[in-house]
Formats: C-alpha cells, structure tokens, sequence
C-alpha cells in the first residue's frame, strides 16, 4: 500500500469509538481508490441492503460479518488488516461463526494482570462478586460461586416474568433445545438471537482490550468464557427487553421473521447505548480493581 495513503498506514480509530458490527451479504466486498466498497447481489428478504454499490466505513466499525453468497478480494483483506477491522465469516444473518481474524491489540497489560487475577482464587472470587453487583444492584455476602451462581439463576427468574409483564408477552420459561433451537417459543428463540448478538458486541470488547478470553470468572468451561461474562453484565437491561420486544412485535406481525427482528432492534441498542464503548470501560474497571 502507498505510504500514507488516506492514513491508513497510521489512522487506527479506537474500537470504543467504532460502531460495532456491519453485516453484509450475497455480494462482493472489495478494494476501492484505497478504501472499501461492497456490491449487493441479488437478495433474500432477510437481507438489509438492496441491489447496489456502496462505500463501507473501513475505520468505523470493528468487524464485518460476511455472510453466505459473498466474497472478499486479497485488497481488502490488506485494507482491513491495515485498519484493524475484523472480518468473519458467518451463517445466515450472522447466527454461526466460521472464522475471524484477531484484531491484533497493541498492548499486552490487561491479559498479564487478568491472568494473574483469574489465578489468584481470592481475587477472582472477589472480581466474580463484583460482576454479580453490577448486575444485581449489591453486593453479596457470599464467596461460594455456586451459590452466587443459584441466586442469580432466582432472580432472572424473576426479571423475566417482569419483563414479559411488562412489554405483554406470554411467557413459559427458559427452554432452548441447542439440537432444534426453532422448536422454542418466540421469546425464547428472540432470546437466542438477542443473546448471539449481544455476545458479538462482548467479543470485539475482549479482543480490543486485549483480554483473554478463555478466562472467565463465573463462566469456567466455554472457550469464551470472559466473552460470555461480559455479556451476561447487559442481559438484564439490553438481552431481555430487546427480545421481548421482537417476540411482541413478530406475535402482532406474524409475517415479519423473528431473527431478522430481533437483531435489528437489539443492534440499534447496541449502537444508541453505546454498549461496545462501555463494555470496554468496564472490562478495564473489573480486571484493574477500580470502582
């Protein structure tokens, strides 16, 4: 690439002040007069973007999703490693996860101090504690996870009953079968799809502070453990309402497609928040100590 050509051998735009995800497919992603373009193909419902040519905004999000009928050019593989910008190979509408580039972090400070956090059994009691009170709205007096874990498990319990309450929803209980996850309700398949989003925005957090992922401190076996961790601290204000919202609304327009749904109005969340952004704060405040 040219030397200084649009900044780009320069301009890293921070991750806290990118947009998130840009999902895109049934088309062709690539480089432009030093930038990235994307032509539309031919579309399914499901997709957001008619026929067409567009710019994309190399620097001002964080991954592309690229999802079936879709290529990419040796280019903008170049612009977006140049950028920092993630590309992953995705299902439909982003619901599986094939590959995805490391987004390469500058610093190693974050992982060094969490590992040594996470090895520490007091001091990763002590961070799981403090990441239930965010949540919960106390702090609790116990130091066994499993019971921290039963008393969380009670009170979503009982978020969920609100929430359907609520936003008007019929609601059964938690029930998703991992072998037939559209054998669920609505609410329950709008929570899967909100949770996998949600979890997405938990991803680029841990990969932009350069924390470890496989160390969590309430999830344990799951290769994203802190990934699921962090996302967990937004199901009860963004995951839940986002789902229920998307269950109500595909119940009175039986037509509409619950994914479809669900993801836009829990991405438009995760956008007005700002939820990226402060997912990153908090990871900072959790494995520094800080209140």
């Amino acid at each position: 690439m040219l030397k200084g050509r649009l900044g780009l051998d320069s301009a890293k735009v921070p991750h806290a002040d990118r947009a998130g995800c840009l999902y895109l497919a049934r088309g062709a992603l690539m480089a432009r007069d030093g930038t990235l373009a994307f032509v539309q193909g031919d579309t399914t419902p499901a997709d957001a973007l008619p026929p067409g040519d567009y710019a994309i905004p190399l620097q001002a999000v964080s991954m592309i999703l690229l999802g079936p009928g879709s290529t990419v050019s040796h280019d903008a593989l170049r612009l977006l490693a140049h950028a920092r910008t993630a590309l992953a190979a995705v299902g439909e509408d982003g619901v599986r996860l094939y590959t995805a580039p490391p987004m390469i972090p500058d610093r190693s400070g974050l992982a060094r101090l969490q590992a040594r956090v996470w090895a520490d059994h007091d001091l990763r009691i002590m961070t799981a504690r403090r990441m239930y009170a965010l949540r919960l709205g106390e702090i609790l007096p116990h130091r066994d996870l499993n019971v921290l874990r039963g008393i969380e498990g009670a009170r979503m319990k009982e978020t969920y009953a609100l929430w359907a309450q609520r936003i008007g929803i019929d609601w059964r209980g938690r029930r998703y079968e991992r072998s037939n996850p559209n054998a669920a309700d609505l609410p329950n398949q709008a929570l899967n799809h909100a949770a996998s989003a949600v979890e997405a925005a938990a991803a680029i957090a841990v990969a932009a502070t350069a924390t470890i992922p496989w160390l969590g401190f309430i999830h344990e076996d799951p290769g994203q453990s802190f990934v699921l961790d962090i996302a967990d601290l937004y199901r009860d204000q963004l995951t839940i309402p986002c789902a229920f919202k998307a269950a109500k609304q595909v119940h009175d327009r039986p037509s509409e497609n619950i994914e479809r749904v669900t993801r836009r109005l829990t991405g438009r969340a995760l956008s007005d928040n700002k939820t990226i952004p402060t997912m990153i704060e908090r990871i900072k405040t959790l494995i520094e100590g800080r209140d």
